[in-house]
């Protein structure tokens, strides 16, 4: 006797084999995991004073990544004394944030975590 609703009211219960029940079981949720969609990160990694030429080609692989379907955290990475650049770090994600407004939009604003300052772009949703 298996217990195949506990939740029900009153509790539904079946005669059968318990081996085939759990095999049974496993392939639905296999089956449901399947069809369940994979989010893939993709990042991309800056510092506070990336060049322009250096910005441009990682902006280029942003969108890629966007177009792909992938979401995106983009972080700007301080070394050492660095850190004093926050402004600037801040200033280049949010620029980063309103030239990709077309291909995805922000998840999260840039946020300081320990030494990274932290912003994710969703991608919009294809027609």
């Amino acid at each position: 006797m298996v217990e195949i609703s506990p939740k029900a009211k009153p509790p539904v219960c079946k005669i059968i084999d318990y081996k085939k029940f759990l095999y049974e079981q496993k392939k639905r949720e296999k089956v449901l995991k399947s069809k369940a969609t994979k989010v893939t990160i993709k990042e991309i990694r800056f510092g506070p004073q990336t060049d322009e030429h250096d910005y441009e080609f990682k902006k280029k692989h942003a969108v890629k990544f966007l177009q792909d379907g992938a979401k995106l955290k983009a972080f700007v990475f301080f070394k050492g004394r660095s850190i004093i650049f926050k402004e600037q770090g801040q200033i280049l994600l949010l620029k980063l944030a309103q030239e990709l407004e077309e291909y995805g939009k922000v998840e999260q604003l840039p946020k300081l975590e320990g030494k990274r300052m932290i912003m994710f772009i969703a991608p919009k949703k294809v027609k």
